[in-house]
């Protein structure tokens, strides 16, 4: 936590809005669907959806196979607990919605499904999308499942078990946006990354969530935007966006959402 503080300092130092950017792609993104202000109808749905999982008493074994949770630290957990303190938040709930909707995804890969607030936005934001969501924990995978059905979103697969080995399967597939959402250690976040690479294609969108977790994410982040085949990426703290758009040249953005 202490590490997370000190980068936050230096990150509000170093941040900047629309105003610093050159790239007319990026200020472009950044002012349509970074600051977009419009209350979309969706919106009641994803609150309502986080709402019900706040509600939710019960408990489920979890298994971690990533670092786990900052806070979340016995297997035997409340979903409520689960949906505070490791689900996607509201606001980036919202901005997941408001990038599938401004770039029209039409294949998406997820590490990491959790509860499923952020596969939903997702769903949401393209209703036409191939959804793919991998989740380790298989009682997290059946409680998300069901609750897909429950909220009628049939573009969704789950896959459960290990990252490393679900994306073997996939690496042969083309995804417009993949969210690495799950396992916040340096070499599996750097393994997913090296073998996913190949699934990409010019206007692809790679972000990947909680990029000072600690020192070693933040080091797998740093050589994750020094590739030779990442052209833009955007550091908004709590995620780091990864663009391979060729007819750019190389920067770098730190920005403030």
């Amino acid at each position: 936590m202490i590490y997370q503080i000190k980068q936050y300092i230096k990150f509000l130092f170093n941040s900047t809005n629309q105003h610093a950017v050159h790239s007319p792609f990026v200020y472009q993104l950044i002012t349509k669907c970074f600051y977009d202000k419009t209350n979309y109808s969706a919106y009641k749905q994803l609150k309502q959806y986080k709402k019900t999982l706040l509600k939710n008493k019960d408990t489920i074994v979890v298994t971690d196979l990533g670092v786990g949770s900052h806070i979340l630290k016995k297997n035997l957990r409340k979903i409520s607990h689960i949906a505070s303190n490791a689900g996607t938040t509201p606001k980036r709930a919202k901005l997941l919605f408001r990038l599938c909707q401004y770039f029209q995804f039409n294949s998406i890969l997820e590490l990491g499904t959790s509860l499923g607030i952020a596969t939903h936005a997702l769903s949401l934001g393209n209703p036409e999308a191939k959804i793919t969501t991998i989740e380790g924990c298989p009682n997290i995978s059946e409680f998300s499942k069901d609750n897909f059905k429950q909220l009628r979103l049939k573009n969704i697969e789950i896959l459960t078990g290990n990252f490393s080995d679900k994306i073997e399967t996939l690496k042969y597939n083309t995804y417009d946006f993949i969210f690495f959402d799950g396992n916040h250690q340096k070499e599996a976040t750097l393994h997913c990354f090296e073998t996913l690479l190949q699934t990409t294609h010019n206007n692809s969108v790679f972000i990947f969530d909680d990029i000072y977790w600690s020192k070693e994410m933040t080091e797998a982040w740093e050589t994750i935007i020094q590739h030779p085949k990442v052209t833009v990426s955007i550091d908004t703290f709590f995620w780091g966006f990864v663009f391979f758009r060729k007819e750019q040249n190389k920067e770098h953005y730190t920005i403030r959402v």
